[in-house]
């Protein structure tokens, strides 16, 4: 059943593929955000960009006109999002099924490997506590869910139902639900975040959305303003002392790897930056270092969305732009409607 699942996996993959390619799905969507972001983009990560042709920049076509520059290929971008989509909905037992003991890393389930980076499982275990837990629609974030409930997680995730409700019904029964428990919630009031917090669990937030509510906060992704989510500060503002973790998972010659760092609020404002096992005397300490403010002043401080998880978001996209699947959300429409 497992062989066959992942025929069936790869058989949608490119069943999928074809029809959205021919349907130019979302592709001006894609290119509008490629064009907003080009001009800002190129300067800050050049390695990140190819040209309209997708060749690799070179003493040829070094500095190009920003309207002919793309961060991302529309055609990869469509082979990631629905061979992971293939995952999802034909293979996504396997991540019910790796183990909970971090020592058991790495491990072959189903014929995949799967491993967790160096330094993450000191992370990983104190998320086993509670907090808040940001991620974003890169790579096959989905599947972290699953894998983070095997880990002993108390994984709460919010999320808008989709439509149609019959297929809100297949993720909220089938896909997000591990070891009989779901971990899908629809919270919607500042109240139920909190409870969520109080309860001890890990609450996880997409948090690479365009923010369209009046409390949204100012801020900047890829080099262009952007409205940015105000319920992580919101959150710390009324409890402080929650930690804050980003996790990803990446393909790495074939093994699936899941990261993990904690969000650290240092003492000097504005202080932002990933410390590495390798840079870090002790693994555990891997983190983001982040402001750190009184009670008093955390109103007026700096968004720990867009000073630290944008730029964690940053510096994903300009490994792999064809994994952040939010090129085809309006994800600027707030701040610049009329590029769409």
């Amino acid at each position: 059943m497992v062989f066959l699942g992942k025929i069936v996996a790869a058989i949608f993959a490119w069943g999928a593929y074809v029809v959205l390619r021919l349907a130019g799905w979302k592709r001006p969507t894609v290119l509008a955000n490629a064009k907003h972001v080009a001009g800002a983009f190129l300067q800050a990560i050049p390695a990140a960009f190819s040209t309209a042709s997708n060749a690799a920049p070179d003493a040829s076509n070094a500095a190009p006109d920003a309207s002919a520059v793309a961060p991302v290929n529309y055609d990869e971008l469509l082979i990631n999002l629905t061979r992971h989509a293939g995952e999802l909905l034909f293979c996504f037992g396997t991540f019910k099924k790796l183990p909970r003991d971090f020592a058991a890393y790495p491990c072959c389930v189903d014929g995949w490997t799967f491993d967790i980076a160096e330094g993450s499982a000191p992370v990983l275990e104190k998320m086993r506590n509670g907090g808040i837990f940001l991620t974003a629609h890169y790579g096959n974030y989905e599947a972290m869910g699953p894998w983070l409930c095997r880990l002993g997680i108390p994984l709460v995730a919010s999320y808008i139902p989709v439509k149609p409700k019959w297929l809100n019904n297949i993720l909220e029964r089938k896909i997000r639900s591990v070891d009989g428990r779901s971990y899908s919630v629809d919270a919607r009031t500042p109240r139920d975040f909190l409870r969520i917090l109080n309860d001890g669990k890990l609450f996880c937030l997409l948090a690479d959305q365009d923010s369209r509510i009046p409390s949204a906060i100012d801020g900047t992704l890829l080099g262009q303003p952007a409205n940015i989510n105000p319920l992580p500060d919101f959150l710390l503002k009324h409890r402080p002392q929650t930690p804050v973790f980003i996790c990803w998972m990446e393909e790495i010659c074939g093994v699936r790897v899941l990261h993990a760092v904690e969000v650290e609020r240092a003492q000097v404002p504005g202080a932002a930056h990933l410390v590495s096992p390798a840079q870090s005397k002790d693994a555990s300490s891997t983190h983001l270092a982040s402001p750190a403010h009184s009670d008093d002043e955390l109103h007026s401080a700096p968004s720990i969305v867009n000073t630290q998880f944008n730029k964690w978001l940053e510096m994903r996209i300009a490994e792999n732009p064809n994994l952040w699947y939010s090129w085809t959300h309006r994800r600027f429409y707030s701040r610049e409607p009329g590029i769409y």
